[in-house]
């Protein structure tokens, strides 16, 4: 499921927005994203407990699912649904600052090999991103390009989570020859470049547009 949601992310990445084609991808994106961050989350809390995956798939499994749901639910509403998944990224928070608090007090500053700064990051971003949640519920949901950004935010945070744990937190599945040719991390690099060109395009593009368009019409009169 990881590979297929990184496959489908890239895909989604590529593929002209709102288009037919990248609703059909994006949903099989969502779907295997899902699948494997529950999946992940539930492993790591039963069979082989490790707390700094149940932050890794609890944290993917929030941003994928608020970001499906955006643009899932008509423009400008909000219902039940949202305040469930509120509540996920609220106990995610939760969990990584007491975490990061454990890990912090221990002998070894690490709890099950991971530093308190990890903790604090994933709890931080998730109560920033649970305090964007509960605005946008008491407005009445988002429209136009708060819609879009809040979209595009937390799919491409969740695809760079995903390219991150395979080639930098996996890199041993990786032929040496692989590893030592340094080409592991270019996809994590592809994908903040994506997220980065997307944004400006979306949230300052438009505003220096418009910043513009008074000046062109001044001098053209």
């Amino acid at each position: 499921m990881g590979m297929v949601g990184i496959l489908s992310g890239a895909a989604a990445m590529s593929l002209r927005k709102g288009s037919r084609l990248h609703q059909r991808v994006g949903n099989v994106f969502f779907v295997s994203m899902l699948i494997m961050s529950a999946c992940g989350a539930i492993i790591a809390a039963t069979f082989t407990p490790n707390r700094g995956n149940i932050m890794g798939g609890s944290m993917v499994f929030y941003m994928v699912a608020t970001a499906w749901v955006t643009v899932w639910r008509k423009p400008g509403t909000a219902g039940l649904l949202e305040v469930g998944i509120a509540l996920v990224g609220l106990a995610t928070a939760a969990a990584g600052m007491t975490f990061g608090a454990l890990a912090a007090n221990a002998p070894s500053h690490r709890l099950d090999e991971y530093p308190p700064t990890l903790y604090f990051i994933f709890g931080s971003v998730a109560l920033l991103l649970t305090a964007f949640d509960v605005r946008m519920i008491l407005r009445g949901g988002v429209t136009g390009v708060a819609r879009t950004s809040r979209h595009l935010v937390r799919m491409c945070l969740a695809m760079f989570m995903a390219t991150a744990s395979l080639f930098l937190g996996q890199a041993k599945i990786f032929p040496q020859p692989v590893r030592h040719t340094g080409l592991l991390p270019v996809p994590v690099y592809l994908v903040i470049g994506a997220f980065l060109y997307f944004l400006i395009r979306v949230r300052v593009w438009p505003r220096l547009r418009r910043i513009r368009a008074p000046g062109f019409v001044q001098r053209t009169v």
